[in-house]
């Protein structure tokens, strides 16, 4: 049951993000900027939880997910250092994808020659 509310909250938050590619003229930077914000709102008003709570990997692998822990890693960081936590929250929870990120496409550019077709 668990892939199957995974699979149909993935697949909503990959639908609505193709929709408005399709028949929107909002460009593909402002959708995933908008995801990740629209994540962050969610799981600082708490309704982001519980939807991960359901669907697992379907809410948290899009990018409404990243923008859930950036939310989720500065109320941690809020609570035990305070004001500054505010700054450092974000980035101490998403430091492993970020990280994996960097190092990846670093990967792909010495390996591949990137440039304009």
């Amino acid at each position: 049951m668990n892939y199957l509310w995974a699979f149909v909250v993935g697949g909503l938050l990959c639908a609505v993000g193709q929709v408005l590619i399709d028949y929107t003229k909002l460009t593909p930077a402002r959708i995933l900027t908008a995801y990740v914000v629209t994540g962050v709102i969610l799981g600082a008003v708490g309704l982001y939880k519980p939807l991960v709570e359901i669907a697992g990997g379907g809410a948290t692998v899009p990018l409404t997910g990243f923008g859930y822990l950036l939310s989720e890693g500065v109320k941690k960081a809020v609570e035990e250092k305070g004001f500054i936590g505010i700054f450092t929250g974000g980035l101490s929870a998403a430091a492993g994808g970020i990280s994996a990120a960097l190092f990846f496409g670093l990967l792909m550019a010495i390996f591949f020659k990137p440039g304009n077709k």
